[in-house]
């Protein structure tokens, strides 16, 4: 015992690192990626005790594995026959290849990966800030008549979220049938406001919930989504979360800017599908069974095509990074791009770099000051190398920029949930639409051209200069990158 006692931090040490090695193996034998798997290594190398909370809390690998199982939904009756009838004929396919030229190889890409039907007769609308989006949403639930159905990663009952929450009941009180699903770690509402909200008949569960022992690898995997579907007719996504931080009429810390849509026409049949299977995963409900009702018939007559794309560790592929790839190794004359969070793999660095080298215009937005201060050394880590490409990187200075959003060559776009970061790209849920239209992608070029105004344009001689603690603090970010 005396042995033990005095040598009890050797004891100690020497059981870490045996747990520590078989943690190593486990993770070789996933053949996760190489970046990855080295920063989760050096981390339980370096880091002893800690490294193990780390990788216990953060390391475990869901995709493909029978927890996020969609079958249930996906092979009902109503669903499957929605997604026969969203089938294009060869005749509407063709018409939409002669406007995107190369851009329409993201069609087939996306479809053979997850089904993602490409859709024809949409309307858009494209919302800039929490303010302005909130004043569309409110009178569109206020109208709703059959179902509201809410997915978000951030929702706190502060001024806005409670203003929402008083909303859905008085519209669950009307017969509305309400759900929502918040995200356990991103979201906050109290106790009090979801003991109301069940007394009124809305129907609210967390994705999956973090508690002691069952959050074991669940921290890691989140529901980054923001989905709103409304009678099946109107549908929301992008970037703004429902929190006084978006809403810049409540927010007096600082100015947010961010970027959404309302869709309303065959677009909102796939984004009804993917908060379906979400509920069925979150919900406590044994057998969910889907009617018609949830996807009646549009008289939507605008023309522009939408492809919802969706990804995380229930699909087989990283199917939104799959998309930007493509995007921007087909872009013929510019590349604009605007996140708040810049981490991305070698595949997009590498893609951003031969674009520009090849002559193409690159521009990236990013915050100046992040709302984290590891993701934005990070970030900073990686401008070097664009800006040595010839990218030119502008930073945001009037407050935070928040969205998420891609123009390219004028045709296409992409607005949605998905940073460009390891964490959208292969852990959280995410869901961005892919907008295949010369006008909408002309205005959403005009919002990044306005934000250009806010920014300040990174000097590639300034930026190498910086200090070199600065430089030490930035790479360790990076290393730490893939587990952000």
């Amino acid at each position: 015992m005396d042995f033990v006692i005095n040598n009890i931090w050797q004891i100690l040490l020497g059981i870490y690192y045996v747990l520590a090695l078989f943690a190593v193996i486990t993770i070789l034998l996933k053949k996760v990626n190489p970046s990855k798997a080295l920063s989760y290594i050096i981390i339980l190398l370096v880091f002893p005790f800690f490294g193990l909370i780390v990788y216990y809390l953060f390391g475990q690998e869901y995709r493909k594995t029978k927890i996020f199982n969609r079958k249930n939904i996906l092979n009902q009756s109503v669903v499957k026959k929605i997604q026969q009838e969203l089938e294009l004929d060869t005749e509407k396919i063709n018409k939409v290849d002669d406007v995107l030229d190369e851009k329409s190889k993201l069609i087939p890409l996306l479809y053979n990966s997850e089904k993602s039907h490409l859709t024809i007769n949409n309307n858009v609308k494209l919302i800039k800030n929490g303010d302005e989006k909130f004043k569309l949403l409110f009178s569109d639930l206020k109208a709703a008549q059959h179902h509201i159905h809410l997915e978000y990663f951030i929702i706190k009952d502060d001024i806005i979220g409670s203003e929402l929450f008083h909303v859905l009941c008085d519209k669950a009180t009307e017969g509305v049938k309400v759900r929502v699903i918040i995200d356990d770690v991103g979201s906050s509402v109290s106790s009090k406001m979801k003991r109301k909200l069940k007394e009124c008949g809305v129907e609210m569960f967390s994705f999956m919930p973090v508690l002691f022992s069952n959050s074991t690898g669940k921290m890691n995997y989140r529901d980054h989504r923001k989905i709103i579907v409304i009678d099946g007719k109107i549908g929301y996504v992008g970037g703004i979360n429902i929190s006084d931080d978006y809403v810049n009429a409540n927010n007096k810390n600082r100015y947010w800017r961010d970027t959404h849509i309302r869709v309303s026409g065959e677009a909102v049949k796939p984004l009804q599908i993917l908060f379906f299977t979400t509920w069925d995963f979150a919900s406590d409900v044994d057998d969910l069974k889907i009617s018609k009702d949830y996807f009646p018939k549009h008289n939507c007559e605008g023309n522009i095509p939408i492809q919802i794309a969706a990804s995380g560790p229930d699909t087989e592929w990283s199917n939104i990074m799959a998309a930007i790839f493509v995007a921007i190794t087909n872009a013929e004359d510019y590349i604009y791009v605007t996140t708040p969070y810049f981490i991305p793999n070698a595949e997009i660095i590498t893609a951003l770099q031969v674009a520009a080298r090849c002559n193409k215009k690159v521009k990236i937005i990013v915050p100046k000051k992040s709302d984290s201060w590891i993701a934005q050394y990070a970030t900073n880590s990686y401008l070097e190398l664009l800006l040595e490409a010839g990218v030119e990187v502008y930073r945001y200075t009037k407050g935070f920029i928040h969205a998420k959003t891609i123009v390219i060559d004028g045709v296409f776009s992409s607005v949605g949930t998905a940073n460009m970061d390891y964490r959208s790209f292969n852990i959280n849920f995410e869901v961005n639409a892919l907008i295949y239209n010369k006008k909408f992608s002309e205005e959403l070029r005009t919002f990044f051209i306005d934000d250009l105004k806010d920014c300040e344009k990174l000097d590639i001689e300034s930026w190498k200069n910086r200090a070199k603690r600065t430089k030490i603090v930035e790479a360790t970010a990076r290393l730490m990158a893939p587990l952000l």
